[in-house]
């Protein structure tokens, strides 16, 4: 037992916590799957299968599944946080309360949080002072990870050992994890992407086309880094696997919860409705209003995340948002 390494907790029993642990398992000795509800908890660990939200994988064996966040973290576990944005306040709260110590926290939740439109590893620092932290981020399907597939990812954190520490436990010959110190840049990229995917999504709805799909993901980028820039974010992050990478992954992939949003919201389903339809956490939905807040208040010009904004407040026509941003003025790129 000397040898063995410390068990792995992954809080948040979605597609990307259960895409996650199937991912651990396959490195490392103990997994356990916290899953707030009981009887979520239950039956996926009978079946082990996540069929609502990860149907077809199999949870290998030394994955254990529990409802009990004590269990999941006993032994100094590091901890994976997975759950969606509006619950990410409420879990760090509760772990801050636990008297148990805790290992490493890893935020591989995408977004800021809802009410303050804070990043959300600011919320994880608020509530666990003591904690060391990190934040994972990248251009990645959850369905993908959990069959195997390559992939690549970012871990950041603030400490240059933390990031190599805990990119060194998370990769594997077909998950490359690349380390950074850029938690702004990496937690920025991850949050609009979601947005800039639902713009992509109603336009391939509306039918506009492949030219104007890559006309909004090339300025929807410019916008991200306007906006990375401002907050202190390095111009290579916001160019590298958690900007420019989940960007494209999520405008144009299949799989993509938010491009699917935007193209149900085109189709004239209203948010609630489209939310309803996709059938797990939309992020960019989330996101939206506080990205065009936190752009206002730093006089940075993010006009696709505006629309996309106005659209899901009722405020604008999805036609006429899209049609409104490939009519603005011409000016020199930047």
């Amino acid at each position: 037992m000397g040898g063995e390494r410390p068990p792995v907790a992954v809080l948040g029993a979605g597609s990307w916590g259960t895409a996650l642990a199937i991912h651990l398992a396959r490195t490392t000795a103990r997994v356990r799957l916290w899953a707030r509800d009981p009887i979520r908890a239950e039956t996926i660990g009978k079946e082990r299968c996540n069929r609502d939200y990860l149907p077809g994988h199999t949870l290998p064996p030394s994955i254990e599944v529990t409802d009990s966040l004590e269990a999941a973290l006993r032994n100094g576990a590091l901890v994976l946080v997975a759950v969606p944005s509006d619950g990410f306040e409420e879990l760090m709260a509760r772990l801050g309360a636990l008297a148990a110590p805790l290992g490493p926290l890893l935020c591989a939740t995408k977004g800021l949080e809802p009410a303050s439109g804070r990043f959300l590893f600011e919320v994880a620092k608020d509530s666990l002072p003591r904690a060391s932290i990190g934040l994972l981020s990248g251009p990645t399907f959850a369905a993908e990870v959990a069959a195997g597939l390559p992939a690549a990812i970012t871990v950041a954190a603030s400490d240059a050992e933390l990031a190599r520490g805990l990119a060194a436990r998370l990769h594997s010959p077909r998950f490359r994890v690349y380390p950074s110190t850029d938690m702004v840049g990496v937690a920025i990229g991850g949050a609009v992407k979601n947005v800039l995917a639902i713009a992509a999504g109603i336009a391939d709805g509306l039918e506009f086309g492949n030219n104007a799909r890559a006309a909004l993901i090339t300025r929807g980028l410019a916008e991200l880094s306007r906006l990375g820039r401002a907050l202190g974010g390095r111009p290579e992050t916001l160019m590298g696997l958690s900007g420019l990478g989940d960007l494209v992954l999520t405008c144009t992939g299949e799989q993509s919860r938010n491009r699917r949003f935007g193209l149900l919201i085109a189709a004239g389903h209203g948010r609630s409705e489209a939310r309803r339809l996709v059938g797990q956490a939309v992020e960019g939905m989330r996101t939206a209003s506080q990205a065009q807040r936190l752009a206002s208040s730093l006089d940075v010009e993010m006009p696709i995340v505006e629309a996309v904004a106005r659209v899901l407040a009722g405020e604008l026509r999805p036609a006429a948002a899209v049609e409104a941003l490939l009519a603005r003025e011409p000016r020199f790129e930047e």
